[in-house]
């Protein structure tokens, strides 16, 4: 793919929505990039063993799990209603581990050690922090909202809470990572006007401490091998493909 964010369709604002994630990987900021708005899904239940608190790094040339602790966390409780635990500084402690000889190392590492070592316990605010620090080193200027901050109806859920989000922000293109095809359904997004697109993303693979290459880490591992002007260019490694279509 050429150089330069690839061409979303000329359809009007592109709403993106997602759960906050962890440090997520690539693919999560690909959305966040080509999105004219991004709403952090914060008023749905917490889902165990997700991807909410929890991510992977490249730890002795292996993918290795980190968990951020949580207090209160259920199913049957919102994302925003879970506070964030105390081990922050062992989650520093393997990184600094896994990463000490990367080369963007003392670079990369203080963002992550402001995100972590943050003062603020509500899970959806911490992850939201940590989006947004990412998103400024890597000149991602899309604004960011909480759902729970457009009020919506308590009953609605699934495709229905994504449509009246959209909605009610005026979307004209709605986009998914390729993942969710099974959960959105072309029609019901064409009959209230908006487009439904899903994002391929397939990053390049880039230079690891391993021999092998790792997909699918947190952006961390990213950052830490790849300078910010690389890592741009690999977020707009993408394809929008429409709701029907194969990739």
């Amino acid at each position: 793919m050429a150089d330069g964010k690839p061409a979303v369709p000329a359809r009007g604002k592109t709403v993106a929505i997602m759960q906050p994630y962890l440090f997520p990987y690539i693919p999560y900021f690909q959305l966040m990039d080509l999105a004219d708005v991004f709403v952090i899904l914060d008023d749905v239940s917490y889902i165990n063993r997700g991807w909410i608190n929890r991510n992977r790094i490249l730890l002795a040339g292996q993918a290795h799990r980190i968990t951020l602790q949580l207090r209160g966390a259920s199913q049957n409780r919102r994302i925003n209603e879970i506070e964030v635990g105390d081990n922050a500084g062992k989650l520093l402690r393997t990184i600094a581990h896994a990463y000490a000889r990367a080369p963007n190392f003392g670079l990369v590492y203080p963002l992550i050690e402001r995100v972590l070592l943050q003062p603020r316990k509500n899970l959806a605010a911490y992850l939201a922090v940590g989006l947004e620090s990412v998103c400024r080193a890597l000149g991602i200027a899309t604004p960011m909202l909480f759902s729970s901050s457009l009020e919506m109806p308590a009953d609605l859920a699934g495709q229905q809470r994504i449509l009246a989000i959209c909605r009610k922000l005026g979307a004209r293109t709605y986009v998914n990572p390729e993942g969710g095809r099974g959960l959105y359904h072309h029609r019901a997004f064409a009959e209230s006007g908006i487009g439904l697109f899903f994002l391929h993303g397939a990053p390049e693979p880039y230079r690891q401490a391993s021999g092998t290459f790792q997909s699918g880490l947190s952006i961390i591992d990213a950052m830490m091998y790849c300078s910010p002007e690389e890592l741009q260019h690999r977020i707009r490694q993408y394809r929008l493909v429409p709701a029907g279509e194969e990739t």
